[in-house]
């Protein structure tokens, strides 16, 4: 004994489709069926046929047709349909334009992951170059303190380029190597600092250290002060490289700081490099793989090169 299984398909109701629509708005518009024809490049007979669909999906006429030489005239259904009609089309065009824009590297819209030190000193020369190039492309910046979380989000697509500081180790993105940004000790400009042209880490830890919260930078410079022997007190932590510089500059300790986040113009400040000698970071621009890089993202990374060659020192090799 067989035993037979009925399925039953259920679909939604039936969707209104573009060319139904646009029928729609060029007939209200010419008040003619030929006139729409015209306009959109069809037969009258196709455009008698898109209406007919149209007011099939409907259920309801969406023109009264007085005949004759009089124009046709939109049912209160008809206006209510053309209205939402005319907001859609409006989209679908924009969403063309923008398309077109995006392709050509005209426009479109470019989110940007980076951190503070970037943030302030290489970005705005970045996106202003970028912006006098391609005027229509819209620019966002999205700060984050830790590589871990600019590498999700850029993963994740929330961004579409971002730079981090390097080293990285994470083969999962491509990494363009920018230039390297060396670490300096900023100390209060006072004896015997101000006539020195080198301080030792100890020297600095005597001073006490003005430092960040946990974060990519801070971690990295913990571990290469840990690794001379060095367990420095902190006397204020803050993510902020200004605060850090305005503690130095009112005698509350050292700072061990990337040289990108230093004013190197405060008066009231010395700058030194450190013995040992910490390592540079990199500055890195994380990319989509080439085949998916936009005219605008090629863009973007052809001027931050040029930006941190004038800025930074060459990339390790």
């Amino acid at each position: 004994m067989s035993i037979g299984y009925a399925y039953r398909m259920v679909f939604g109701p039936p969707r209104y489709e573009v060319r139904h629509l646009e029928a729609l708005r060029a007939v209200a518009e010419e008040g003619t069926f030929r006139g729409a024809a015209d306009i959109l490049g069809y037969s009258q007979a196709a455009i008698s046929q898109q209406i007919a669909g149209l007011e099939a999906l409907v259920g309801s006429p969406v023109f009264e047709r007085p005949g004759g030489p009089k124009p046709v005239i939109l049912t209160p259904v008809g206006r209510a349909l053309l209205a939402h009609a005319e907001v859609i089309l409006d989209r679908l065009d924009a969403a063309r334009e923008e398309i077109a824009d995006i392709a050509a590297g005209t426009g479109g819209r470019l989110i940007i992951g980076t951190f503070q030190s970037v943030a302030v000193e290489l970005l705005p020369d970045i996106v202003g170059r970028v912006r006098r190039e391609i005027p229509s492309l819209i620019m966002r910046a999205i700060e984050e303190d830790e590589n871990s979380a600019l590498i999700e989000r850029f993963h994740a697509g929330d961004i579409d380029v971002a730079f981090v500081a390097g080293p990285v180790f994470d083969t999962s993105v491509d990494l363009i190597d920018l230039g390297t940004d060396p670490f300096v000790a900023v100390l209060p400009r006072r004896d015997p600092f101000a006539a020195a042209t080198s301080i030792t880490m100890r020297e600095i830890a005597e001073l006490g250290l003005i430092g960040e919260h946990v974060g990519t930078t801070q971690d990295y410079i913990d571990q290469h002060v840990r690794d001379a022997g060095i367990t420095a007190p902190y006397a204020f932590r803050t993510n902020d490289n200004g605060a850090k510089q305005a503690m130095v500059r009112n005698g509350m300790g050292a700072a061990i700081m990337p040289q990108l986040a230093v004013d190197l113009d405060d008066p009231e400040v010395v700058v030194l490099p450190t013995v040992p000698p910490i390592a540079p970071r990199s500055i890195l621009l994380a990319v989509p793989p080439e085949q998916r890089r936009t005219p605008a993202i090629e863009r973007f990374l052809a001027i931050a090169r040029d930006v941190a060659a004038e800025r930074l020192s060459p990339p390790a090799s």
